[in-house]
């Protein structure tokens, strides 16, 4: 910030569109919410990557062993950008990345709406496990559709180094879906496969639904006024159902 920005009330210079640039003009509060939202997506990463990872050896040819595998990959990959600028706040990278397990899982019929669980912070949804191959795609599709919603909101987060990450970040998840929906695509096309992807996403989807998080919630406004975010739950929430509606439909599968 220049002289004239310093002088000004660090919450007005954010509601204006300011950013900031470094942990040294980082005010407490904006700290404790800007790592709290990193954290969020690192663990949801790595926490994805290491359910999907188990999947890997169940994909039914080549071409999807390779896809599930580049999506393992890259989920790490996106957690470690983002954890390099958690860094910069003193988080330990090397303790971070091993220090839950982020591959375990709560039962399959249980219900955790919105509540985070365990010591992570993951999203509820990736405390769900996977139950085969289909599962997975439907699952990978449904999430990834929602994460490039969601991405589209953090890649314009006042703390720049952060949005350059997402910035990155977000054309490596829309490719994640395409994948999916690439496999989703012969899946369909076997009778049993379509009656299997549809059970899935009468599953997945409720889940997905509740990453989204609460109407009208008190919390936004906090994330809004520090320049955080931008556009409410709901609002995320009906582009996400539009977009699966209309990327779905043509499958069978609305």
């Amino acid at each position: 910030m220049d002289a004239t920005e310093q002088a000004m009330p660090i919450e007005e210079y954010l509601a204006q569109g300011g950013v900031l640039t470094s942990p040294d003009n980082v005010p407490g509060r904006y700290r404790g919410e800007l790592l709290r939202l990193m954290a969020s997506f690192v663990d949801s990463e790595m926490a994805g990557s290491a359910g999907f990872a188990g999947t890997i050896n169940a994909a039914p040819g080549l071409k999807s062993r390779i896809a599930a595998a580049r999506i393992t990959l890259e989920k790490t990959d996106h957690a470690e950008r983002v954890l390099k600028v958690m860094s910069e706040f003193g988080v330990d990278m090397a303790r971070y990345a091993v220090h839950q397990p982020w591959d375990a899982r709560i039962g399959r019929d249980a219900d955790l709406g919105q509540v985070r669980h365990g010591g992570d912070m993951r999203l509820s949804v990736f405390h769900y496990p996977l139950q085969g191959w289909i599962d997975a795609v439907v699952m990978n599709v449904l999430q990834g559709l929602a994460t490039v919603v969601t991405l589209r909101e953090l890649i314009h987060v006042s703390y720049a180094p952060l949005a350059s990450a997402f910035q990155e970040i977000a054309p490596r998840e829309a490719h994640h879906v395409e994948l999916g929906f690439e496999g989703l695509d012969r899946i369909v096309a076997d009778r049993e496969g379509l009656r299997e992807a549809r059970a899935s996403v009468k599953y997945w989807h409720p889940r997905v639904t509740e990453s989204f998080g609460t109407a009208r919630s008190g919390r936004f406004e906090t994330l809004k006024k520090f320049g955080l975010r931008h556009r409410p739950n709901e609002t995320l929430l009906a582009d996400w159902k539009a977009e699966t509606e209309r990327r779905l439909a043509p499958l069978g599968l609305s």
